[in-house]
């Protein structure tokens, strides 16, 4: 990471992976990140860690499911940011867009989803550094 400027615009051009997010600058212990969403990820937990989403185009949807199995979809449009509470389980799902995330150095995008295949256009991953 370097003490410049970056452009979100110009990180988010310099890749086309949806669901594999670039770290654009560190703050403390966390990363802030940028990703393209299309399509669906899967159902997952962050045990540890809260999980922030600000939506910079598009549309981002965030299925949530409580403890008694009941679920309910967040939906996210340009400007809009939630909070996933650590623990919670949901799944994001997008027609297009992007996002910017904060999350702690080291969390994976699929969290604890251990059970049943990642789907090939998710990567699980911790990010990636910007190119």
């Amino acid at each position: 990471m370097t003490a410049k400027p970056v452009n979100l615009t110009e990180a988010l051009q310099s890749f086309s992976e949806v669901y594999s997010p670039r770290i654009v600058a560190r703050m403390n212990d966390y990363d802030v990140r940028v990703a393209h969403t299309r399509g669906e990820h899967v159902w997952h937990t962050h045990a540890e860690t809260d999980e922030f989403f600000l939506v910079l185009d598009g549309r981002f949807d965030i299925a949530i499911r409580d403890a008694d199995g009941h679920e309910h979809t967040v939906v996210l449009h340009p400007g809009d940011m939630y909070v996933v509470p650590r623990g919670t389980e949901h799944k994001p799902s997008s027609p297009g867009g992007s996002i910017l995330m904060f999350e702690p150095s080291g969390t994976v995008t699929t969290g604890d989803a251990a059970d049943g295949a990642i789907p090939a256009h998710v990567d699980r991953t911790a990010g990636h550094e910007l190119a």
